[in-house]
């Protein structure tokens, strides 16, 4: 993976074009949520790649908590500020906080293991629709509009135990839901190995918004239109 194909950098500062995002999201992440689509109405850039783009700039620290204050549309800029602080934020042109970073412990900037990492996570986080969302909306009977479905990322976490590794793959530990109204929390834990062996564990949280009583048959289909998006992409890839 190539991330600087995926944004420019105009001065200090960097920019998504709907094109490199949505590249991103099909081609890195395995992302073929509709809202990440080129010819999208309320297009969005993906949080995988902020969130890979934080980790090229600032390294990878032993402990790290990555959080999203709102969506990045087209053609908006981004600073991510030359910082050595605990916690920074990378704000658009108006000075609007779109992303927030605390950190802590040892750092590294060696880019096979920042790489690494970030394939690595990249490609997890991806896969939570529909493989483990699904199976989570049936479990509490409710799911997402099947017009207008909205997930959003909301935070990532990570914790390390070695900054000295190789070949890193993450692995699902536990899935939860919480309902809150029409509204439904989703947290999926995971853990960081490298050779069989757990080198730190991690989450990512999501907003499940718009919840309705669960149709089997909607979700059928909308998962359909999902794969069919996926496998029409690879087909001609």
């Amino acid at each position: 993976m190539r991330l600087e194909d995926y944004y420019d950098l105009e001065g200090t500062r960097i920019r998504f074009s709907r094109q490199q995002a949505s590249d991103f999201a099909k081609a890195i992440a395995g992302d073929f949520n509709p809202i990440h689509n080129v010819d999208a109405k309320r297009f969005c850039v993906p949080g995988d790649l902020l969130f890979s783009v934080a980790l090229q700039r600032y390294g990878l620290s032993h402990k790290m908590h990555v959080s999203f204050a709102g969506m990045v549309g087209d053609g908006v800029t981004l600073d991510f500020p030359h910082s050595d602080n605990a916690s920074l934020s990378v704000c658009d042109s108006h000075g609007k906080a779109c992303l927030n970073l605390k950190r802590s412990g040892p750092n590294t900037t060696d880019p096979a293991v920042v790489r690494g990492i970030t394939q690595c996570y990249v490609q997890f986080s991806g896969q939570a629709f529909p493989h483990i969302l699904v199976p989570l909306m049936s479990e509490h009977g409710l799911m997402v509009n099947p017009e207008r479905p909205l997930i959003i990322y909301e935070s990532m976490s990570i914790e390390l135990d070695s900054l000295s590794f190789r070949s890193p793959r993450l692995e699902l530990t536990d899935a939860r839901l919480e309902i809150l109204g029409k509204r439904g929390d989703t947290r999926l834990q995971f853990a960081v190995k490298s050779e069989d062996r757990v080198i730190g564990r991690g989450a990512k949280t999501m907003l499940l918004s718009g919840l309705r009583p669960f149709v089997p048959e909607e979700i059928e289909t909308l998962v359909n239109d999902y794969m069919a998006r996926k496998n029409g992409f690879m087909a001609g890839a």
